[in-house]
């Protein structure tokens, strides 16, 4: 199994490194080698996991401060028809507005140093709520009747009923939500350049024309990415075992 996973890379970064060759002018594109070597001197440095944690800590931020309101938003707009006809407009202009005008528009108004966490939120909070909205309206009516003729406590419904039912909604959500809060939050930081922050590499290694440096950043951007994908995508998925076999309760 693991092979079919690593030859398709090793494939693409042959592609690229054929490429490289072949147009000779590092400014145009940098080889995989060349960028392999400055990644590795880059991480002998101090600031660059300073970057990496800066960053990381206002996007996942984000997310999960997207991910908690998301899900209480969801319920309350199950439970209460006017919540949910408040937050439909609202959550649909979010969906359809442009990454740059939320990131231009949060620049007015609040320090640069948290704009990927706002715009993290931004980004993530529409597609939780949807999810979360989703599965509990497609919750088996037969089964909450169910519950209350046996007069199930809320514990138990919870954890009978609804976890099961909304829980694959739920991880859709952040499987897509992870993705996209790295990418819009890394763009912000491109925009807004705070202190410290990945993005403030990437728009010097842009300004001084760092072909090595950008693409070195842009492999860090999605190993990271990836890599908080898998373990809190894990830890989900941890949990929903758990709460089967009833270690929670």
């Amino acid at each position: 199994m693991v092979h079919k996973k690593i030859l398709p890379i090793v494939f693409w970064v042959l592609l690229w490194q054929a490429v490289s060759m072949w147009i000779a002018q590092d400014l145009i594109l940098v080889s995989p080698c060349a960028v392999g070597l400055r990644l590795l001197e880059l991480m002998q440095e101090a600031s660059f996991w300073k970057s990496i944690l800066f960053s990381a800590s206002r996007i996942l931020g984000g997310f999960f401060l997207a991910a908690g309101i998301g899900i209480l938003a969801a319920i309350t707009a199950a439970r209460f028809a006017w919540c949910r006809a408040l937050l439909t407009p609202m959550t649909a202009a979010i969906k359809a507005t442009p990454v740059a005008s939320f990131i231009i528009l949060v620049l007015f108004w609040f320090s640069s140093e948290w704009l990927s966490v706002l715009i993290s939120f931004l980004m993530v909070f529409p597609f939780i709520y949807a999810n979360v909205l989703q599965g509990i309206s497609d919750m088996d009516k037969q089964l909450l009747e169910m519950g209350q003729v046996f007069a199930l406590s809320y514990g138990k419904k919870i954890r009978y009923l609804y976890a099961p039912q909304v829980f694959p909604y739920l991880r859709a959500a952040f499987a897509t939500g992870l993705g996209m809060c790295w990418k819009a939050g890394t763009a912000a930081e491109v925009i807004g350049i705070p202190d410290g922050s990945i993005g403030e590499r990437l728009q010097e290694a842009k300004i001084y024309l760092q072909m090595p440096d950008l693409f070195a950043w842009t492999v860090v951007i999605i190993v990271v990415s990836l890599l908080v994908e898998k373990v809190i995508l894990w830890l989900l998925d941890w949990c929903d075992r758990s709460n089967k076999r009833g270690a929670f309760w």
